[in-house]
């Protein structure tokens, strides 16, 4: 083989995970597996598409090796073929952000109050997790939080936070995370608390950013 049809194969190697992220879909699978293995149903009800176009998208992170699946009876559970997909997610969308003024616009107008989202280290919210200064709130989905979660935060999804209202304290601070930047869940638990007079806001780290930032997770079985 030549010189240049070796390179050229070089590059399209590369370009294969570049085909595979041009979806917006995908992109979205990719953020969902980043909080733990799951099943193309719950995928699809995720992503709100479709099982049959779930299955395609999975195929084609599959055929770029950034997705595995295993067998669990008759389902195919999936997750991420390592914990380096989860961090190329975070730098794509980073990136992104950056360089997008058309994302940043969007991402200002998915929080509700973007002037008091003062930036704040991963380090600097754990101290304040462990000296008691803040309760830190996982609201994603139990199943997620057993897979992995910030050290020291308490698992109330946001389905049930409204009837476990009361296990929280009101002369704290509280601080409400879930999948990251893009994910909604944290901005309604945040507004539910304010609504019942609790001192709240959101962190938009979630797992997969904060294990990007080289900090360490936790998951229920530890």
């Amino acid at each position: 083989m030549k010189a240049r049809e070796i390179k050229n194969h070089l590059y399209a190697q590369v370009a294969r995970i570049g085909a595979a992220l041009s979806s917006p879909k995908r992109l979205e699978l990719l953020e969902l597996l980043a909080q733990g293995e799951k099943s193309v149903e719950a995928l699809a009800q995720g992503a709100d598409i479709d099982v049959k176009l779930a299955s395609a998208h999975l195929r084609v992170l599959r055929d770029a090796q950034l997705v595995e699946a295993r067998r669990d009876g008759k389902n195919r559970i999936h997750r991420l073929s390592g914990p380096d997909v989860s961090d190329l997610w975070v730098s794509l969308r980073e990136l992104a952000e950056s360089h997008l003024a058309e994302l940043q616009l969007a991402m200002a107008r998915l929080v509700a109050e973007p002037e008091r989202l003062t930036p704040e280290s991963a380090q600097s919210l754990l101290d304040k997790v462990r000296s008691g200064d803040v309760v830190l709130l996982d609201v994603r989905p139990a199943a997620e939080f057993r897979a992995a979660h910030i050290p020291g935060a308490r698992s109330v999804p946001l389905e049930e936070l409204q009837t476990r209202i009361r296990e929280l304290p009101r002369d704290k601070d509280i601080v409400a995370y879930c999948r990251g930047p893009f994910c909604l869940m944290s901005e309604f638990a945040v507004a539910l608390l304010k609504r019942q007079g609790f001192r709240a806001r959101k962190s938009m780290d979630g797992v997969p950013e904060w294990r990007a930032a080289g900090m360490s997770v936790e998951c229920a079985a530890a």
